[in-house]
């Protein structure tokens, strides 16, 4: 069991119009492994996190979380299930701290009913101090506790992306989709959330797939990572060997060198 596949990508086709945004797309997602997916813009990868997370509904192919279908789920059916991400722009509640961002992770999970919610009555308090507990854990978990009760949006960018993290934890996932999580960082930024992903990864025994340009951070982090051009793969296999392809180097990663 320990070697099945986390998430299972079987020939995922989604096509809008007489647009192919992914065409025959397999791959699979190893328990506790960061997997990467890279290629050019518009190479369809953010469409197949929409697929995976069932906010689109493929033309053809199969998702399988754990071995299980996750076909006719309602997006947050599929977060139930376990399937946690982050977006490419950052999706705070402007209005809430940072404390109630994360606990907004945690509702899925209440206890409660809408009526006790609405008039504050039976499980409604015990279930919210719960939850202010469990929140408060995971944000020192990540290490943004002390900005527990500061607005979410004034927080720096890189903090701003560790309350998005956060908040996806709090759903407990079995894999986390991150969607250009180093986007905007400065370099300190960037190492900083590398450590906090592998952090996450060996705490929880959590699967990644991830989504970047910045082919140094995908360096550090990935074991494995899947090439997309044009949404159909390029390349599969082990970074190491990415980097040295000459199809993927002439598609995509052109000169640059990777420490």
């Amino acid at each position: 069991m320990e070697n099945n596949p986390v998430l299972a990508i079987d020939n995922i086709a989604m096509q809008f119009g007489g647009l192919k945004a992914i065409d025959g797309v397999s791959f699979e997602v190893r328990p506790a492994e960061i997997f990467g997916l890279i290629g050019p813009n518009g190479a369809g990868k953010t469409t197949l996190f929409n697929v995976v997370t069932a906010h689109y509904k493929p033309t053809a192919g199969e998702v399988r979380l754990e071995g299980r279908s996750i076909r006719g789920l309602k997006p947050h059916k599929v977060v139930h299930a376990g399937i946690a991400r982050t977006f490419q722009n950052i999706r705070l509640f402007p209005s809430m701290s940072v404390l109630e961002n994360v606990m907004i992770g945690l509702d899925s999970r209440s206890r409660y009913s809408l009526l006790e919610a609405a008039l504050h009555i039976g499980r409604y308090f015990p279930a919210e101090r719960a939850a202010r507990a469990q929140a408060l854990e995971i944000l020192e978990e990540i290490g943004i506790a002390q900005f527990a009760n500061t607005p979410a949006t004034g927080l720096s960018y890189g903090n701003q992306r560790k309350v998005e993290i956060a908040r996806a934890l709090a759903t407990r996932p079995k894999i986390l989709l991150l969607d250009e999580p180093a986007a905007g960082m400065n370099p300190k930024e960037t190492e900083d959330l590398a450590r906090l992903i592998f952090r996450m990864r060996e705490a929880h025994q959590l699967s990644v797939l991830l989504i970047e340009h910045d082919m140094p951070f995908v360096n550090t982090l990935c074991e494995r990572v899947m090439v997309l051009e044009y949404g159909k793969p390029l390349f599969s296999g082990p970074m190491a060997e990415a980097i040295n392809d000459p199809a993927v180097i002439s598609a995509y990663l052109g000169d640059l060198k990777y420490a």
